[in-house]
Protein backbone atom coordinates (compact mmCIF):
# COMPACT_ATOMS: atom_id res chain seq x y z
CA UNK A 1 0.00 0.00 0.00
CA UNK A 2 1.80 3.22 -1.23
CA UNK A 3 -0.08 6.24 0.42
CA UNK A 4 1.20 9.79 0.40
CA UNK A 5 0.62 11.54 3.50
CA UNK A 6 2.08 14.14 5.41
CA UNK A 7 3.17 13.90 8.98
CA UNK A 8 3.04 17.68 10.88
CA UNK A 9 5.92 16.28 12.86
CA UNK A 10 7.87 15.07 9.91
CA UNK A 11 7.03 18.00 8.16
CA UNK A 12 7.72 20.38 10.75
CA UNK A 13 11.52 18.51 11.94
CA UNK A 14 11.99 19.35 7.97
CA UNK A 15 11.07 22.54 7.86
CA UNK A 16 13.74 23.58 10.86
CA UNK A 17 16.26 21.69 10.17
CA UNK A 18 16.81 20.34 5.99
CA UNK A 19 19.71 21.75 5.48
CA UNK A 20 21.13 20.30 8.34
CA UNK A 21 23.45 17.57 6.95
CA UNK A 22 22.99 15.22 4.87
CA UNK A 23 24.07 13.58 1.18
CA UNK A 24 22.50 16.35 -0.63
CA UNK A 25 23.41 15.10 -4.23
CA UNK A 26 20.52 16.91 -5.65
CA UNK A 27 19.31 19.82 -2.66
CA UNK A 28 15.54 20.33 -1.93
CA UNK A 29 14.58 23.24 -3.78
CA UNK A 30 14.30 26.55 -1.51
CA UNK A 31 10.61 26.69 -2.36
CA UNK A 32 10.19 23.35 -0.69
CA UNK A 33 12.55 23.58 2.00
CA UNK A 34 10.46 27.04 3.23
CA UNK A 35 6.87 24.66 3.25
CA UNK A 36 5.80 22.76 5.96
CA UNK A 37 7.89 19.68 3.87
CA UNK A 38 7.21 17.43 1.45
CA UNK A 39 4.96 14.25 1.37
CA UNK A 40 5.67 11.35 3.16
CA UNK A 41 5.21 7.85 1.08
CA UNK A 42 4.57 5.05 3.08
CA UNK A 43 4.27 1.70 2.28
CA UNK A 44 5.64 -1.47 4.07
CA UNK A 45 7.20 -3.22 2.38
CA UNK A 46 9.90 -0.45 1.05
CA UNK A 47 10.05 0.52 4.49
CA UNK A 48 10.77 -3.11 5.93
CA UNK A 49 13.56 -3.15 2.97
CA UNK A 50 15.14 -0.16 4.14
CA UNK A 51 14.75 -1.12 8.17
CA UNK A 52 16.71 -4.13 6.95
CA UNK A 53 19.80 -2.46 5.14
CA UNK A 54 20.01 0.02 7.95
CA UNK A 55 19.85 -2.92 11.00
CA UNK A 56 23.38 -3.96 10.52
CA UNK A 57 24.61 -0.42 10.22
CA UNK A 58 22.62 0.90 13.18
CA UNK A 59 24.43 -1.96 15.73
CA UNK A 60 27.81 -1.81 14.14
CA UNK A 61 27.23 2.42 15.38
CA UNK A 62 25.87 1.20 18.59
CA UNK A 63 22.67 2.96 17.85
CA UNK A 64 20.36 -0.27 17.36
CA UNK A 65 18.37 0.61 20.22
CA UNK A 66 17.75 4.33 19.27
CA UNK A 67 14.85 3.21 17.52
CA UNK A 68 15.81 5.02 13.99
CA UNK A 69 12.71 5.57 11.72
CA UNK A 70 13.58 5.62 8.15
CA UNK A 71 11.56 7.82 6.03
CA UNK A 72 10.52 8.12 2.38
CA UNK A 73 9.80 11.16 0.67
CA UNK A 74 8.13 12.11 -2.40
CA UNK A 75 10.94 13.38 -4.35
CA UNK A 76 11.92 11.98 -7.71
CA UNK A 77 15.80 13.82 -6.92
CA UNK A 78 18.70 11.80 -5.70
CA UNK A 79 18.63 12.75 -1.92
CA UNK A 80 18.97 11.39 1.45
CA UNK A 81 19.51 13.23 4.58
CA UNK A 82 19.31 13.41 8.36
CA UNK A 83 17.17 16.10 9.80
CA UNK A 84 16.60 15.57 13.55
CA UNK A 85 18.60 12.49 14.54
CA UNK A 86 16.21 10.02 15.47
CA UNK A 87 15.06 9.78 11.26
CA UNK A 88 17.09 9.22 7.92
CA UNK A 89 15.25 10.68 4.98
CA UNK A 90 15.15 8.95 1.81
CA UNK A 91 13.82 10.30 -1.58
CA UNK A 92 11.85 7.84 -3.49
CA UNK A 93 14.02 8.60 -6.46
CA UNK A 94 17.63 7.45 -4.18
CA UNK A 95 16.11 3.93 -3.88
CA UNK A 96 14.65 4.03 -8.14
CA UNK A 97 18.37 4.98 -9.22
CA UNK A 98 20.03 2.87 -6.82
CA UNK A 99 20.20 -0.05 -9.14
CA UNK A 100 21.75 -2.89 -6.21
CA UNK A 101 21.32 -2.71 -2.72
CA UNK A 102 24.98 -2.32 -2.04
CA UNK A 103 24.29 1.35 -3.76
CA UNK A 104 21.59 2.56 -1.71
CA UNK A 105 23.24 0.96 1.72
CA UNK A 106 26.25 2.75 0.82
CA UNK A 107 23.79 6.17 1.20
CA UNK A 108 22.59 5.17 3.94
CA UNK A 109 25.65 4.06 5.91
CA UNK A 110 26.75 7.06 4.64
CA UNK A 111 24.05 8.89 6.80
CA UNK A 112 24.22 6.77 9.92
CA UNK A 113 27.81 8.02 10.28
CA UNK A 114 25.89 11.81 10.68
CA UNK A 115 23.98 10.31 12.88
CA UNK A 116 26.52 8.06 15.18
CA UNK A 117 29.18 11.32 15.26
CA UNK A 118 26.47 13.51 16.63
CA UNK A 119 26.69 16.07 13.75
CA UNK A 120 23.10 17.37 14.18
CA UNK A 121 24.34 18.31 17.75
CA UNK A 122 27.58 19.86 16.93
CA UNK A 123 26.34 21.41 14.07
CA UNK A 124 23.36 23.72 16.27
CA UNK A 125 26.68 24.20 18.49
CA UNK A 126 28.32 25.38 15.63
CA UNK A 127 26.03 27.89 14.98
CA UNK A 128 25.16 28.99 18.08
CA UNK A 129 28.79 29.71 18.68
CA UNK A 130 29.04 31.71 15.46
CA UNK A 131 25.93 33.49 16.15
CA UNK A 132 27.41 35.20 19.08
CA UNK A 133 30.39 35.86 16.90
CA UNK A 134 28.36 37.60 14.73
CA UNK A 135 26.71 40.04 17.26
CA UNK A 136 29.59 40.91 19.16
CA UNK A 137 31.40 41.54 15.93
CA UNK A 138 28.33 43.61 15.02
CA UNK A 139 28.06 45.59 18.12
CA UNK A 140 31.89 46.40 17.44
CA UNK A 141 31.53 47.25 14.44
CA UNK A 142 28.26 49.55 15.36
CA UNK A 143 30.66 51.29 17.91
CA UNK A 144 33.23 52.10 15.46
CA UNK A 145 30.77 53.65 12.91
CA UNK A 146 29.33 55.63 15.89
CA UNK A 147 32.57 56.80 16.40
CA UNK A 148 33.41 57.53 12.56
CA UNK A 149 30.12 59.22 12.53
CA UNK A 150 30.55 61.72 15.95
CA UNK A 151 33.84 62.57 14.07
CA UNK A 152 32.32 63.95 11.24
CA UNK A 153 30.66 62.91 8.11
CA UNK A 154 33.80 62.64 5.43
CA UNK A 155 32.98 59.47 3.32
CA UNK A 156 36.99 58.87 3.85
CA UNK A 157 36.59 59.09 7.75
CA UNK A 158 38.65 56.05 9.11
CA UNK A 159 36.80 54.78 11.91
CA UNK A 160 33.39 55.01 9.96
CA UNK A 161 35.68 52.52 6.93
CA UNK A 162 37.03 50.51 9.78
CA UNK A 163 33.60 49.55 11.42
CA UNK A 164 32.23 48.54 8.34
CA UNK A 165 35.20 46.45 8.00
CA UNK A 166 34.25 45.24 11.66
CA UNK A 167 30.78 44.15 10.31
CA UNK A 168 31.50 42.24 7.26
CA UNK A 169 34.74 40.90 7.73
CA UNK A 170 34.58 39.04 10.08
CA UNK A 171 30.38 37.69 8.73
CA UNK A 172 32.46 36.40 6.11
CA UNK A 173 34.70 34.81 8.20
CA UNK A 174 32.35 33.11 10.65
CA UNK A 175 30.74 32.08 6.55
CA UNK A 176 33.49 30.58 5.77
CA UNK A 177 34.25 28.62 9.17
CA UNK A 178 30.85 27.15 9.20
CA UNK A 179 31.11 25.47 5.77
CA UNK A 180 34.67 24.11 6.04
CA UNK A 181 32.76 22.85 9.18
CA UNK A 182 30.28 20.65 7.39
CA UNK A 183 32.78 19.94 4.91
CA UNK A 184 34.70 18.00 7.53
CA UNK A 185 31.59 16.24 8.90
CA UNK A 186 30.72 14.97 5.55
CA UNK A 187 34.35 13.57 5.15
CA UNK A 188 34.35 12.26 8.82
CA UNK A 189 30.49 10.66 7.67
CA UNK A 190 32.20 9.21 4.30
CA UNK A 191 34.62 7.43 6.98
CA UNK A 192 32.87 6.25 9.23
CA UNK A 193 29.73 5.26 6.59
CA UNK A 194 33.05 2.60 5.87
CA UNK A 195 33.77 1.49 8.44
CA UNK A 196 30.26 0.37 9.07
CA UNK A 197 30.09 -1.47 6.34
CA UNK A 198 33.56 -3.14 6.60
CA UNK A 199 31.75 -3.95 10.41
CA UNK A 200 28.88 -6.11 8.62
CA UNK A 201 30.97 -7.50 6.05
CA UNK A 202 29.54 -5.33 2.96
CA UNK A 203 30.86 -3.49 0.13
CA UNK A 204 31.87 -0.06 0.14
CA UNK A 205 31.78 0.05 -3.50
CA UNK A 206 28.23 1.38 -4.16
CA UNK A 207 28.82 4.18 -1.52
CA UNK A 208 31.85 4.94 -3.76
CA UNK A 209 29.79 4.08 -7.30
CA UNK A 210 27.22 6.77 -6.47
CA UNK A 211 29.41 9.13 -5.65
CA UNK A 212 31.19 9.04 -8.59
CA UNK A 213 28.18 8.51 -10.56
CA UNK A 214 27.30 12.19 -9.34
CA UNK A 215 30.61 13.63 -9.99
CA UNK A 216 30.03 15.02 -13.39
CA UNK A 217 27.04 16.38 -12.77
CA UNK A 218 28.08 18.20 -9.53
CA UNK A 219 31.38 19.57 -11.10
CA UNK A 220 29.50 21.24 -13.82
CA UNK A 221 27.14 22.67 -11.16
CA UNK A 222 30.22 23.52 -8.97
CA UNK A 223 32.96 24.81 -11.67
CA UNK A 224 34.70 27.94 -10.94
CA UNK A 225 32.68 28.11 -7.60
CA UNK A 226 34.66 28.82 -4.50
CA UNK A 227 35.80 25.38 -2.66
CA UNK A 228 35.88 27.61 0.37
CA UNK A 229 32.24 28.38 -0.06
CA UNK A 230 30.59 24.99 -0.60
CA UNK A 231 28.94 22.99 2.27
CA UNK A 232 30.09 19.72 1.29
CA UNK A 233 33.35 18.81 -0.45
CA UNK A 234 34.50 19.37 -3.84
CA UNK A 235 32.83 16.16 -6.08
CA UNK A 236 36.82 15.47 -7.55
CA UNK A 237 38.60 15.65 -4.25
CA UNK A 238 35.64 13.91 -2.02
CA UNK A 239 35.68 10.88 -4.72
CA UNK A 240 39.27 10.51 -4.31
CA UNK A 241 39.40 10.56 -0.98
CA UNK A 242 37.00 7.88 -0.69
CA UNK A 243 38.07 6.13 -3.09
CA UNK A 244 41.71 5.73 -1.08
CA UNK A 245 40.02 4.16 1.80
CA UNK A 246 36.92 2.60 0.31
CA UNK A 247 39.24 0.19 -2.27
CA UNK A 248 41.42 -0.77 0.74
CA UNK A 249 38.30 -2.99 2.28
CA UNK A 250 38.39 -6.87 1.86
CA UNK A 251 34.79 -6.74 0.89
CA UNK A 252 35.04 -4.01 -2.09
CA UNK A 253 34.10 -7.12 -4.54
CA UNK A 254 31.38 -8.77 -2.32
CA UNK A 255 28.23 -8.86 -4.51
CA UNK A 256 24.78 -8.38 -3.03
CA UNK A 257 22.81 -11.58 -2.43
CA UNK A 258 20.44 -12.12 -4.93
CA UNK A 259 17.37 -12.38 -2.62
CA UNK A 260 18.58 -9.29 -1.90
CA UNK A 261 18.60 -7.99 -5.19
CA UNK A 262 15.40 -9.53 -6.10
CA UNK A 263 13.62 -7.67 -3.15
CA UNK A 264 15.06 -4.32 -3.52
CA UNK A 265 14.10 -4.89 -7.78
CA UNK A 266 10.76 -5.67 -6.50
CA UNK A 267 10.24 -2.40 -4.26
CA UNK A 268 11.92 -0.14 -7.12
CA UNK A 269 9.10 -1.65 -9.80
CA UNK A 270 6.31 -0.76 -7.26
CA UNK A 271 7.60 2.63 -6.43
CA UNK A 272 7.64 2.87 -10.45
CA UNK A 273 3.79 1.67 -10.95
CA UNK A 274 2.26 3.66 -8.26
CA UNK A 275 4.39 6.68 -9.03
CA UNK A 276 5.49 6.78 -12.75
CA UNK A 277 3.27 7.41 -15.97
CA UNK A 278 1.75 4.06 -17.52
CA UNK A 279 4.09 4.62 -20.87
CA UNK A 280 6.97 5.23 -18.77
CA UNK A 281 6.07 2.00 -16.52
CA UNK A 282 5.20 -0.23 -19.75
CA UNK A 283 8.64 1.28 -20.68
CA UNK A 284 10.76 0.13 -17.94
CA UNK A 285 8.93 -2.75 -17.58
CA UNK A 286 8.09 -4.28 -21.06
CA UNK A 287 5.84 -7.52 -21.82
CA UNK A 288 9.17 -8.95 -23.03
CA UNK A 289 10.72 -8.51 -19.65
CA UNK A 290 9.17 -11.72 -17.80
CA UNK A 291 10.94 -10.92 -14.67
CA UNK A 292 8.88 -11.16 -11.04
CA UNK A 293 9.72 -6.85 -10.83
CA UNK A 294 8.55 -6.77 -14.42
CA UNK A 295 5.43 -8.65 -13.81
CA UNK A 296 4.61 -6.63 -10.21
CA UNK A 297 5.02 -3.85 -11.87
CA UNK A 298 2.90 -4.36 -14.82
CA UNK A 299 0.02 -5.77 -12.52
CA UNK A 300 0.05 -2.62 -10.28
CA UNK A 301 -0.23 -0.78 -13.35
CA UNK A 302 -3.24 -2.29 -14.84
CA UNK A 303 -5.07 -2.23 -11.55
CA UNK A 304 -4.04 1.69 -11.16
CA UNK A 305 -5.91 2.17 -14.38
CA UNK A 306 -9.37 0.53 -14.57
CA UNK A 307 -8.51 -3.22 -15.83
CA UNK A 308 -9.75 -4.67 -12.79
CA UNK A 309 -9.99 -8.41 -14.13
CA UNK A 310 -6.56 -8.43 -15.82
CA UNK A 311 -5.09 -6.69 -12.61
CA UNK A 312 -6.28 -9.52 -10.59
CA UNK A 313 -4.98 -12.40 -12.88
CA UNK A 314 -1.50 -11.25 -12.97
CA UNK A 315 -1.46 -10.80 -9.19
CA UNK A 316 -2.79 -14.30 -8.79
CA UNK A 317 -0.13 -15.74 -11.24
CA UNK A 318 2.77 -13.70 -8.84
CA UNK A 319 0.63 -15.16 -5.68
CA UNK A 320 1.14 -18.71 -7.34
CA UNK A 321 5.35 -18.24 -7.38
CA UNK A 322 5.56 -16.82 -4.37
CA UNK A 323 2.38 -17.97 -2.17
CA UNK A 324 4.19 -16.36 1.01
CA UNK A 325 4.73 -13.03 -0.31
CA UNK A 326 2.38 -11.09 2.06
CA UNK A 327 2.57 -7.79 -0.32
CA UNK A 328 1.22 -9.60 -3.53
CA UNK A 329 -1.94 -10.72 -1.13
CA UNK A 330 -1.89 -6.63 0.08
CA UNK A 331 -1.89 -5.29 -3.62
CA UNK A 332 -4.62 -7.49 -3.96
CA UNK A 333 -7.05 -6.50 -1.72
CA UNK A 334 -5.96 -2.81 -1.91
CA UNK A 335 -6.87 -3.45 -5.68
CA UNK A 336 -9.77 -4.41 -4.76
CA UNK A 337 -11.00 -1.91 -2.38
CA UNK A 338 -10.44 0.75 -4.78
CA UNK A 339 -12.61 -0.45 -7.16
CA UNK A 340 -15.08 -0.36 -4.83
CA UNK A 341 -15.04 -3.78 -3.71
CA UNK A 342 -14.23 -3.67 -0.10
CA UNK A 343 -16.35 -7.12 1.42
CA UNK A 344 -14.02 -8.96 -1.60
CA UNK A 345 -10.97 -7.25 -0.12
CA UNK A 346 -10.97 -8.50 3.08
CA UNK A 347 -9.62 -12.34 2.48
CA UNK A 348 -6.46 -10.82 0.68
CA UNK A 349 -5.97 -8.73 3.13
CA UNK A 350 -6.84 -10.44 6.01
CA UNK A 351 -3.88 -13.12 4.48
CA UNK A 352 -1.28 -10.03 3.90
CA UNK A 353 -1.76 -9.04 7.72
CA UNK A 354 -1.08 -12.36 9.12
CA UNK A 355 1.95 -13.56 6.44
CA UNK A 356 2.85 -9.86 7.25
CA UNK A 357 3.03 -10.42 11.17
CA UNK A 358 0.74 -7.91 11.59
CA UNK A 359 1.69 -4.91 9.83
CA UNK A 360 -0.12 -2.22 11.09
CA UNK A 361 0.03 -0.24 7.34
CA UNK A 362 -1.97 -3.22 6.19
CA UNK A 363 -4.21 -3.20 9.03
CA UNK A 364 -5.41 0.16 8.48
CA UNK A 365 -5.76 -1.22 4.92
CA UNK A 366 -7.74 -4.55 6.10
CA UNK A 367 -9.77 -1.53 8.28
CA UNK A 368 -10.53 0.74 5.86
CA UNK A 369 -12.45 -2.74 4.07
CA UNK A 370 -14.32 -3.76 6.73
CA UNK A 371 -15.74 -0.22 7.55
CA UNK A 372 -16.11 0.04 3.76
CA UNK A 373 -18.42 -2.98 3.68
CA UNK A 374 -21.62 -0.98 5.60
CA UNK A 375 -21.80 -4.11 7.55
CA UNK A 376 -22.13 -3.71 11.44
CA UNK A 377 -21.30 -7.05 11.78
CA UNK A 378 -17.54 -5.89 10.82
CA UNK A 379 -17.32 -2.83 12.87
CA UNK A 380 -16.40 -4.18 16.25
CA UNK A 381 -13.69 -5.75 14.07
CA UNK A 382 -12.65 -3.11 12.16
CA UNK A 383 -12.60 -1.15 15.84
CA UNK A 384 -10.28 -3.86 17.31
CA UNK A 385 -7.98 -3.98 14.33
CA UNK A 386 -7.40 -0.27 13.44
CA UNK A 387 -6.87 0.64 17.38
CA UNK A 388 -3.86 -1.93 17.50
CA UNK A 389 -2.55 -0.08 14.20
CA UNK A 390 -2.87 2.98 15.66
CA UNK A 391 -1.26 2.28 18.68
CA UNK A 392 1.79 1.11 16.75
CA UNK A 393 1.68 3.35 13.67
CA UNK A 394 0.63 6.63 15.61
CA UNK A 395 1.34 8.82 12.95
CA UNK A 396 -0.73 7.72 10.20
CA UNK A 397 -3.84 10.06 9.86
CA UNK A 398 -5.68 7.15 7.59
CA UNK A 399 -5.87 4.85 11.13
CA UNK A 400 -7.62 7.48 12.58
CA UNK A 401 -9.92 8.56 9.89
CA UNK A 402 -11.13 4.93 9.22
CA UNK A 403 -11.70 4.44 13.13
CA UNK A 404 -13.50 7.52 13.61
CA UNK A 405 -15.69 6.07 10.65
CA UNK A 406 -16.19 2.60 12.45
CA UNK A 407 -16.82 3.85 15.98
CA UNK A 408 -19.47 6.78 14.24
CA UNK A 409 -21.23 3.68 12.81
CA UNK A 410 -21.19 2.05 16.05
CA UNK A 411 -22.51 5.32 17.68
CA UNK A 412 -20.13 5.92 19.93
CA UNK A 413 -20.07 9.92 18.63
CA UNK A 414 -16.77 10.84 21.44
CA UNK A 415 -14.53 8.47 20.54
CA UNK A 416 -15.54 9.54 16.73
CA UNK A 417 -14.98 12.97 16.99
CA UNK A 418 -11.51 12.34 19.23
CA UNK A 419 -10.41 9.73 16.47
CA UNK A 420 -11.20 12.83 13.64
CA UNK A 421 -9.44 15.23 15.83
CA UNK A 422 -6.41 13.13 15.42
CA UNK A 423 -6.54 12.57 12.00
CA UNK A 424 -7.28 16.30 11.63
CA UNK A 425 -4.07 17.08 13.70
CA UNK A 426 -1.81 14.60 12.15
CA UNK A 427 -2.28 16.28 8.53
CA UNK A 428 -1.04 19.70 9.86
CA UNK A 429 -5.29 20.55 10.09
CA UNK A 430 -4.99 22.32 13.37
CA UNK A 431 -8.26 24.57 13.09
CA UNK A 432 -10.06 21.45 12.43
CA UNK A 433 -8.60 19.42 14.75
CA UNK A 434 -9.36 21.75 17.81
CA UNK A 435 -12.63 22.02 17.06
CA UNK A 436 -13.52 18.10 17.03
CA UNK A 437 -11.41 17.72 20.47
CA UNK A 438 -13.38 20.83 22.29
CA UNK A 439 -16.58 18.84 20.76
CA UNK A 440 -15.05 15.42 22.33
CA UNK A 441 -13.93 16.76 25.37
CA UNK A 442 -18.19 17.58 26.16
CA UNK A 443 -19.07 14.10 25.82
CA UNK A 444 -16.55 12.37 27.62
CA UNK A 445 -16.23 12.18 31.44
CA UNK A 446 -14.09 15.05 32.73
CA UNK A 447 -10.63 13.03 33.49
CA UNK A 448 -11.03 10.22 31.32
CA UNK A 449 -8.46 9.27 28.86
CA UNK A 450 -10.59 10.20 26.22
CA UNK A 451 -10.90 13.31 27.64
CA UNK A 452 -7.86 14.09 28.61
CA UNK A 453 -6.19 12.64 25.01
CA UNK A 454 -8.98 15.73 23.36
CA UNK A 455 -7.73 17.87 25.69
CA UNK A 456 -4.27 17.89 24.58
CA UNK A 457 -5.02 18.36 21.36
CA UNK A 458 -6.64 21.18 22.02
CA UNK A 459 -4.08 22.99 24.04
CA UNK A 460 -1.42 21.87 21.67
CA UNK A 461 0.82 24.65 19.92
CA UNK A 462 0.25 24.53 16.16
CA UNK A 463 3.41 23.61 14.11
CA UNK A 464 5.34 26.45 12.78
CA UNK A 465 3.60 27.83 9.76
CA UNK A 466 0.20 26.91 10.85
Amino acid sequence: MLLQLISRKKASALTALVTAVGLVLSPLPAARAQSKGPPVLRDTETEQLLRDYTRPILRAAGMEKQNIQMVILNDSSFNAFVADGRRIFVNYGAIMQSDTPNQLIGVLAHETGHLAGGHLAKLREQLANAQTQMIIAMLLGAGALAAGASRGSNPNNGLANVGAAAISGPQEMIRRSLLSYQRQQEENADRAGVKFLNATGQSPRGMYETFKRFTGESLFAARGSDPYLQSHPMPAERVEALAQFARSSPYWDKKDDPALQLRHDMARAKISAFMERPETVYRRYPQSNDSMPARYARAITTYLHGDLRSALAQIDALIQVQPANPYFYEVRGQALLESGKPAEAIAPLQKAVQLSGNAPLIEMLLGQALVGTDNKAHTDEAIRILRAAVAREPEAPIGFTQLAMAYGRKGDYAEADLASAQAAYLRGDNKTARELATRAKTRFAIGTPGWVKADDIVTAKPPRGN
